[in-house]
């Protein structure tokens, strides 16, 4: 297929990308801290960490762990919401050559046993407060290391700040655990400061990551991502946004809300802005918009990059409008649908483009992004440097510009396949190095992709094809409605029909209000045939509206709230 996006580039942005540029994340991380020794790199709670120090303890937890039986390939998960533990056990796991295992700290025992079980994972670093779960799941792992770290380890606080921080953040109370062989994380690092570092050889073919991830289909499965992967990706999204933050030559300031063992801040607030050696202020807890708009105002963001529902909660926030963005160059928004409305709001309120970006674990992440100064137009943008994208039939072929069909993408940044799951990864995977995304969409005249929806969330009314994201951008500019969410609820005379969950901004709006207003913008058989109202949605941990538990509760009785 011929490339006809890169006619649509910003001017300066390359078609390729030059891998040798970035063999490996540990080179990454080893020439970042040496050329910016001296600016801060992480923050929290108004403790500063500068790259110089990150470099001191991720190399001195690097030697812990070669001390402590660790080689080459191990995998070791880290299970740690966003703390100043986390960059430093990350760099120095990296540097030890091992193989991250990013693992959710909100995980119920089942979903962590099946994790730990499959990586085969034989070491972990949790904070203490979620330290419980692991010990009900610890006989039946291949674990040989525990590490335990508690919140206000690296935090320079009195131990009364560093209580109420944990309060309001992490959870009231450490629930009580007993895990005889754990070790302290920040005695680990301490030890390993007399240790030597032993060089091991890593290249870009080596594993970086096992990155868990429902995928396309099925259950929770590791993509295996590379150190060429990661690094490509750092280097393709740099030569996206290069020129949007080369006057930031000194250091900006990155604003991560999303969680880092998420891959979207992994690559896109992690590895990118430490390359850039810019200062990543740190919020644990997002959903607490209070203190979230408290920290935006001490640190006027430079960069920042959330969900549609991030953005949208900022938004209402109290206090959102003291905040300075008048050096806001970038905000980007993924992991799920940017609606229309908000990108409206945002680009007022802040004066800056939201600019919608796509991709998914097993492209680590990004794929397409959208020209950070082209306003908002309801594409996921054009597919970046290095990347293809093709529109294909459920036969792998091509299909016309303009047709709907599966979005597939080939580049170096598409994962190596899922962990010990080759019948999975022969599913995902086509002839030529395409993987199938399982999103559905089209390619415009200029290059831009179009999502309609994921195959797996769309909506069958009497054989007519209903996309949520459809439904709900109309539902979200009706009065008085906050958010909302459409899955698909059975039907005895059509098969399925829409129903949608809506919190209101307005309490005195009705099911009829809503049915009314959408039936104004859609065909007949996309209006919601149900209305449930809400006091809050089901996300996941980064604040994206989980539509599998809705569609979950609309197959029991319900009731309009």
């Amino acid at each position: 297929m011929e490339r006809i996006w890169l006619k649509s580039y910003p001017p300066g942005v390359p078609a390729e990308i030059d891998p040798r540029q970035l063999r490996s994340l540990p080179e990454l991380v080893e020439k970042t801290c040496a050329e910016h020794a001296e600016r801060i790199a992480y923050v929290q709670m108004d403790t500063q960490l500068t790259y110089r120090q990150v470099d001191r303890l991720s190399r001195a937890f690097a030697a812990w762990l070669q001390r402590a039986g660790f080689a080459k390939g191990d995998r070791f998960a880290i299970m740690l919401p966003n703390t100043l533990q986390y960059p430093i056990a990350l760099f120095g796991a990296l540097r030890a050559r091992l193989t991250i295992v990013n693992t959710n700290p909100l995980y119920t025992a089942p979903e962590l046993e099946h994790q730990l079980a499959d990586s085969g994972a034989t070491g972990i670093l949790v904070l203490e407060n979620f330290a419980h779960v692991l010990e009900s799941v610890l006989p039946r792992t291949s674990l040989k290391r525990v590490l335990v770290t508690a919140v206000g380890d690296f935090l320079r606080f009195p131990k009364s700040a560093v209580v109420n921080f944990v309060v309001r953040h992490v959870r009231k109370q450490v629930p009580a655990w007993n895990i005889p062989q754990a070790v302290s994380f920040k005695a680990a690092v301490a030890q390993g400061a007399g240790l030597p570092l032993a060089p091991v050889d890593i290249g870009p073919n080596d594993l970086a990551f096992l990155q868990y991830t429902g995928g396309t289909t099925g259950v929770s499965k590791g993509a295996m991502l590379s150190h060429g992967n990661v690094t490509a990706n750092v280097l393709q999204s740099e030569a996206w946004l290069g020129k949007r933050l080369e006057d930031f030559s000194g250091g900006g300031v990155v604003i991560t809300a999303i969680p880092l063992y998420h891959i979207f801040a992994l690559q896109a607030n992690c590895f990118l802005f430490a390359r850039l050696g810019w200062q990543n202020v740190l919020i644990i807890n997002p959903r607490d918009m209070h203190s979230f708009v408290k920290e935006l105002i001490k640190h006027p963001p430079n960069y920042i990059t959330g969900v549609n529902t991030l953005f949208n909660g900022l938004l209402h926030a109290p206090g959102f409008d003291k905040i300075d963005f008048s050096h806001l160059r970038a905000a980007l928004g993924g992991g799920m649908a940017v609606q229309a409305s908000v990108a409206q709001r945002w680009k007022e309120a802040t004066g800056q483009v939201l600019t919608q970006a796509w991709g998914l674990t097993e492209t680590s992440p990004a794929a397409c992004i959208n020209p950070p100064d082209l306003d908002f137009n309801g594409s996921i943008g054009l597919p970046i440097s290095s990347t293809e994208i093709a529109i294909k039939d459920d036969s792998g072929n091509d299909l016309e510009l303009g047709q709907i069909g599966e979005i597939c993408v080939r580049g170096p940044q598409v994962m190596r396949g899922y962990w010990k799951r080759p019948d999975e990864t022969a599913k995902v995977m086509l002839p030529g190095g395409w993987l199938r995304t399982g999103d559905v969409g089209h390619m415009d005249a200029q290059g831009f992709v179009y999502i309609e929806d994921r195959k797996k969330d769309m909506i069958l009314v009497s054989g007519f094809n209903v996309y949520p994201n459809e439904v709900e951008a109309v539902a979200v500019n009706c009065p008085g409605v906050l958010e909302a969410a459409a899955v698909a609820q059975k039907d005895e005379h059509s098969g399925e029909v829409v129903a949608l969950f809506v919190v209101r901004k307005d309490p005195a709006i009705t099911e009829q209000n809503v049915v009314e207003c959408c039936r104004k913008s859609l065909a007949g058989y996309k209006v919601p045939k149900h209305v449930y109202f809400r006091s809050e949605l089901p996300k996941s941990n980064v604040g994206k509206i989980l539509r599998k538990a809705l569609r979950e509760e609309v197959s029991r009785p319900l009731t309009s709230g």
